[in-house]
């Protein structure tokens, strides 16, 4: 809910650079702007970039200096006062965790857009007192849009 006479400018815009897995970008985008919204970010631009293996190992090697794959890497661009955060994610590795997991792609791909949003917004997961906290808001986040449950879940 906004409070009245405050409205947020929330700006979200989803590039797919990738092949294999088709991924419908409007459910990230309304993923991104509730989770902002969520944590009190009014006026935020968020780039969402939906990559390959090959594509998020180089940007981990470029920026992180860490030379192999991962799942989600994100960037704050802010500057003075306009909020501005970059986030690449792994469709490669959306894929794999989900069959891992049990469950879709797009799930998968919507725990790592909340992941890497929330490190933005005040959470952190170094400390494992941290990561449980993070990771339970991911869950409530990822359920109340109707991902269910995603963190976590897995084979018996």
């Amino acid at each position: 809910m906004e409070p009245r006479g405050e409205k947020a400018d929330i700006q979200v815009e989803v590039t797919i650079a990738c092949a294999g897995v088709p991924v419908d970008p409007a459910p990230l985008e309304t993923l991104a702007e509730s989770v902002c919204l969520r944590f009190g970010a009014k006026a935020v631009s968020v780039s969402i970039a939906i990559v390959d293996d090959g594509a998020i190992q180089q940007v981990n090697e470029q920026f992180l200096g860490e030379p192999h794959t991962t799942d989600v890497i994100s960037f704050d661009l802010s500057e003075a006062g306009a909020a501005s955060f970059e986030l690449v994610v792994n469709m490669d590795e959306a894929v794999r965790q989900s069959r891992l997991r049990n469950h879709s792609p797009a799930a998968e791909l919507a725990l790592y857009v909340t992941h890497g949003l929330l490190h933005h917004l005040g959470f952190d997961d170094a400390r494992p007192e941290d990561a449980e906290r993070m990771h339970a808001a991911e869950n409530a986040i990822l359920e109340e849009a109707g991902y269910g449950k995603v963190y976590g879940e897995g084979p018996a």
